[in-house]
């Protein structure tokens, strides 16, 4: 069953969280077109800092709503954007994809996964606590990153609220998302 879209945002400066808007421009080897992250080479500063000829894994950032649920349980009020994801997935299981997953949204769009973002600690400025809600521990003590995924784009286009998605899966085996 295909997942959808339900808000897409952008940002051309570096703030922690984006901007709704109706629609965002995919463009293909760059990210999201007026997105701060949009590049061939890494945008995130920290990455930046540490070398500038790293190539941008982090092109689109997606989050999965069903977690604004999940933290709400747990006192926060979390909405599309605020955690700085271009785009706001419903009904698809964004962490348990396998890295280099094809996601194709809406008609034309086609994006890889990555890895998994790493929340940082500017999350802590926005909601105090919140870096803990977005962090767990699997079974066998591992640490699991809950605050979305990263992808770089294959093939561009618009992408707006509604829009499905479908995961195509990579050919076996399959190699677990990592933080990027």
């Amino acid at each position: 069953m295909p997942g959808r879209v339900i808000a897409v945002a952008r940002d051309a400066d570096h703030r922690f969280s984006k901007l709704v808007v109706q629609q965002i421009h995919i463009i293909a080897g760059l990210g999201v077109e007026g997105d701060a992250h949009n590049g061939v080479k890494v945008k995130h500063r920290s990455r930046v800092k540490a070398d500038p000829t790293q190539p941008n894994l982090r092109q689109v950032h997606l989050i999965h709503s069903e977690l604004f649920s999940e933290l709400k349980e747990k006192g926060f009020d979390v909405r599309p954007a605020d955690l700085g994801e271009n785009i706001t997935t419903e009904g698809i299981d964004l962490l348990a994809l396998p890295r280099d997953t094809i996601l194709e949204i809406g008609s034309n769009v086609r994006l890889r996964v990555t890895g998994l973002r790493n929340p940082c600690a500017q999350i802590e400025s926005f909601q105090k606590g919140l870096l803990a809600a977005v962090l767990d521990k699997g079974p066998n003590g591992e640490l699991i990153r809950k605050s979305g995924i990263m992808t770089t784009v294959i093939e561009g286009g618009p992408i707006e609220a509604g829009d499905t998605i479908m995961a195509i899966l990579p050919d076996p085996p399959f190699h677990p998302l990592e933080r990027v």
